[in-house]
């Protein structure tokens, strides 16, 4: 009965492969399954009530045409629609629904219904265009790779080689601010738009998303709202926990997002948190998000922030000396784009000074940029005010001098480092002479014991603290 019922469905998709766009076609007819044929009777399964009404709304007299080629002019046709129960445990009910619409209510033989109601000739939908709002700057030959992004990027490249055939669909990169995630989509985005002239890429955050869906609603457009977006072959949403508790929202992805993967369309989208953290969403549509591959991005290690920032300073065709880049990449760990904000602004200080990148330029310009005294403390800071209170010099805290003069302050320098920024204990070592990060943690342990132990050292501590405040 089945076999049957493809070779009718064949022979009706002949018919509407001639008289439709292959974008739409591919939209609309591919995703189409024939189940049945019970006499003059055909019945397909379609992917949602919304796919079922579209069918019915603008295809029914070429489904009709092709019905009259295919069976005759008694060929009937009947729906089985996929209904999602929004139970992630249990499988989609099926409804049949017979053909609503009479040929008489169809349009005329010489009206395309595509040509009227494809959103790609609609150019007033929120002036969507066929414009992937991709900013062309973002590739992967700058991005840097390094173990804190390694697997997004990987899966991502594995996505631009082979959109929507590969088991990481949908993919959701989820990471701090400033990681780089905006970056890794985009550059996505442009693989496929530069080597698949045939795939049609669109980029939107969240925020835009949502605008579109209320001025669809408010303008009536909503059917060519979600229209649009199921002809889109790569999706890139960025930021969906802006959605949270945008319930109609949701909905309306959602149903997007079941058209899409199921039509083996690549749906990519960037989050702050992980799935399973995104509050206000949905069970069902939080299911969708896990389906195929979460993968974080991480604050850059140290190797990736010295790449990081070679990357940038050739790009800019400027050269520094190791020991600066080596400065930097100790210096600022928190993530990509403060630490290339800090290299803008350290070319933008020698341009403007007239003088060389060096060491004390890059202490100065650091010095100035994490200002924010009540968030940030730097090491340089935490040297400045110890080297200040015991009398000292900087140098000495950094020198290998083991007199008892030098190494009691050097411990609490360190200590306070720990406790007073973000460094890693690597990092610190670094600032100290190039010290190994065991040496800092036996630092950190002798100050900590006495400070549970010595009211007098505990004193001096709390007073250097207020001291960096």
């Amino acid at each position: 009965m089945q076999r049957e019922a493809v070779t009718v469905w064949n022979r009706c998709l002949q018919v509407i492969q001639e008289n439709i766009s292959d974008q739409s076609f591919r939209t609309w007819f591919e995703p189409i399954v024939p189940l049945r044929l019970n006499g003059s009777e055909l019945t397909i399964q379609v992917p949602s009530q919304f796919f079922y009404e579209w069918l019915e709304e603008n295809y029914i007299h070429l489904l009709r045409k092709a019905l009259d080629f295919a069976i005759g002019r008694h060929g009937q046709l009947q729906y089985s629609i996929i209904v999602d129960k929004g139970d992630e445990s249990s499988k989609p009910l099926t409804v049949n629904v017979p053909t609503t619409k009479s040929p008489q209510t169809a349009k005329p033989d010489n009206v395309d219904a595509d040509i009227l109601k494809s959103p790609f000739e609609m150019k007033d939908l929120d002036s969507l265009q066929l414009d992937s709002y991709l900013n062309p700057a973002y590739t992967f030959d700058n991005f840097v790779e390094g173990d804190c992004n390694r697997l997004g990027r990987s899966a991502g490249f594995a996505i631009a080689q082979n959109p929507g055939t590969t088991a990481f669909n949908p993919l959701m990169i989820y990471g701090g601010v400033g990681l780089g995630k905006t970056h890794l989509v985009q550059a996505v985005g442009n693989y496929i738009k530069n080597n698949n002239q045939d795939k049609f890429v669109l980029y939107v955050s969240s925020e835009k998303f949502t605008t579109q869906f209320i001025n669809a609603i408010r303008t009536d457009s909503l059917r060519d709202f979600m229209s649009f977006y199921m002809q889109v072959d790569v999706l890139i949403i960025d930021d969906v926990q802006f959605w949270a508790g945008k319930e109609k929202t949701q909905e309306t992805f959602f149903h997007i997002f079941n058209h899409l993967h199921g039509a083996k369309k690549q749906i990519i989208m960037t989050s702050d948190r992980a799935p399973r953290d995104l509050q206000g969403m949905q069970d069902r549509l939080q299911s969708r998000f896990k389906q195929g591959l979460t993968a974080d991005l991480q604050q850059p290690d140290l190797e990736t922030r010295t790449a990081i920032i070679q990357k940038k300073l050739q790009a800019e065709g400027i050269f520094i000396e190791h020991n600066v880049i080596e400065y930097l990449a100790h210096s600022i760990n928190t993530n990509v784009r403060e630490l290339e904000g800090v290299i803008v602004s350290l070319m933008a200080q020698a341009s403007l000074n007239r003088r060389e990148i060096d060491l004390d330029l890059a202490r100065s310009t650091l010095r100035n940029i994490v200002i924010d005294s009540d968030k940030e403390v730097t090491i340089d800071t935490v040297q400045d005010v110890v080297a200040d209170h015991f009398s000292i010099t900087v140098a000495d805290l950094k020198s290998k001098s083991r007199k008892k003069e030098a190494v009691f302050p050097r411990q609490i320098a360190m200590f306070l480092a720990k406790e007073q920024t973000e460094l890693s204990l690597k990092s610190i070592g670094y600032h100290f002479g190039g010290r190994d990060h065991s040496t800092v943690i036996h630092a950190i342990q002798t100050i900590s014991d006495l400070v549970s132990n010595n009211p007098q050292i505990r004193e001096t501590v709390e007073k250097l603290k207020a001291s960096l405040k």
